[in-house]
């Protein structure tokens, strides 16, 4: 195959057609399409609602309704999160796509420190993979954001806000990371290795950070028992996100790796590290909802949510992995990785909308609590996530498949990489 060189980086030569009309790329597009889909109806909800027509103002001007209306009109709250519900699907796809794909190029970075040479020869695959997840969160809470919010963002920047801070977050963490694939894909490994560690602590950072710029971002995480008395969130978020990761990662290693000779030992190695992580999952989970308010804790364990719960986080993430990871036969591990997968998905929702549950309470009266504004008089407060956003969490699929496809038709990522 024909291949330019590019300091040091090999890309091979494509034509149009072969970079964007494949098998590979339309299932992509498929998913894409659900996801403009998505887009539309959510842009549909928040700026073309008829919130307030001339004839309701001119029947009842003063009616505490069309206050309500031209409020929404104005302030662009139809179809926004609001101080009842603050964190929706968008941020539950958000935080699984961002904390997953760290996680993945965290363990990476942590192979190549302890040289793991089955990780290392594909190393490539496996940090592009994590890299395209982080974009897909991007993309997720960048719809959510809107357009009108972001424009903002740049016209007057606020430093002092969460949101704000993503922006030099990322800027940094992403070329970072990027900078790692292209020493990998040239060969560099040992100036790789040293790059290892700071990616370490950049990937624990993102973490940290995400964490605090959701607090910052709602101001009202304090009202939030399951967000605020979950013991060490920070861990519990890296050590649940890294069965995900590996997850995928078994996954990935299936259908682009099954066939080299690495992959026996390489599936046997992320059997045992899930292992590991599925015991430290199921010693936070049980030790998490001991301490946590028991108001939240029974709507979890023995409320509304529990049949979720168990029947799905509990079944997907613990009990059927742990199962099937006995069995040293490669299909188990397989069907162990697709199941941590689905389960860690339906951790993040439970713990968004576990957390949206309950009323917020008065505990410190400070902020928007001196104000009455969670002074709420149901038990149990649970929005069913809109259309809109189930196709965007359903589309954002098609932007991994797509990013993880370019590449790999230009950098042949899932071929092996010699270790010198």
């Amino acid at each position: 195959m024909e291949k330019y060189t590019i300091a040091g980086l090999e890309i091979n030569k494509r034509s149009f057609k072969d970079l964007f009309f494949n098998k590979t790329m339309f299932f992509s597009y498929i998913l894409i399409f659900i996801a403009i889909l998505g887009v539309i109806e959510i842009f549909e909800l928040r700026y073309f609602s008829e919130v307030a027509t001339a004839n309701s103002l001119g029947a009842g001007p003063v009616t505490e309704e069309l206050k309500n209306a031209l409020r929404n009109a104005i302030f662009g709250d139809v179809g926004e999160i609001s101080r009842e519900v603050p964190w929706t699907l968008f941020i539950a796809n958000y935080m699984y796509m961002i904390y997953t794909g760290s996680g993945i190029i965290f363990l990476v970075a942590l192979a190549e420190l302890l040289n793991f040479k089955v990780v290392e020869k594909l190393a490539a695959s496996f940090m592009v993979i994590g890299l395209a997840m982080v974009f897909a969160g991007l993309f997720t809470i960048a719809t959510d954001l809107n357009l009108l919010n972001m424009h903002w963002m740049f016209i007057t920047p606020n430093v002092n806000t969460g949101m704000w801070l993503m922006l030099p977050l990322y800027l940094t963490y992403i070329p970072f990371v990027l900078f790692e694939i292209y020493l990998i894909l040239t060969n560099k490994r040992e100036l790789a290795k040293k790059l290892a560690f700071p990616i370490l602590v950049m990937s624990i950072g993102v973490d940290l950070i995400e964490y605090y710029i959701q607090a910052k971002l709602f101001s009202m995480n304090t009202a939030r028992h399951l967000w605020t008395e979950f013991p060490a969130l920070m861990f519990y978020f890296i050590i649940s996100a890294f069965v995900s990761s590996l997850g995928i990662m078994g996954v990935l290693s299936y259908l682009v790796h099954r066939d080299k000779s690495e992959y026996k030992e390489l599936m046997a190695l992320i059997r045992k590290a899930m292992l590991f992580f599925i015991y430290l999952l199921a010693i936070y989970e049980v030790i998490g909802y001991l301490v946590i308010d028991k108001d939240w804790a029974f709507i979890i364990l023995f409320g509304e949510f529990r049949l979720l719960y168990f029947g799905g986080y509990i079944l997907f993430t613990l009990v059927l992995p742990f199962l099937l990871l006995f069995r040293i036969i490669k299909h188990y591990i397989l069907a162990s990785c697709i199941s941590t997968i689905i389960g860690g998905f339906i951790g993040r929702y439970l713990f968004v909308y576990g957390g949206n549950a309950n009323p917020m309470s008065d505990r410190f009266g400070v902020g928007y609590e001196k104000y009455n504004f969670y002074d709420m008089e149901t038990t149990f407060n649970y929005v069913t996530p809109h259309l809109g956003e189930v196709l965007i969490t359903i589309g954002s699929i098609g932007i991994i498949i797509a990013i993880y496809k370019l590449v790999d038709t230009l950098f042949s990522i899932n071929e092996e990489k010699e270790i010198l």
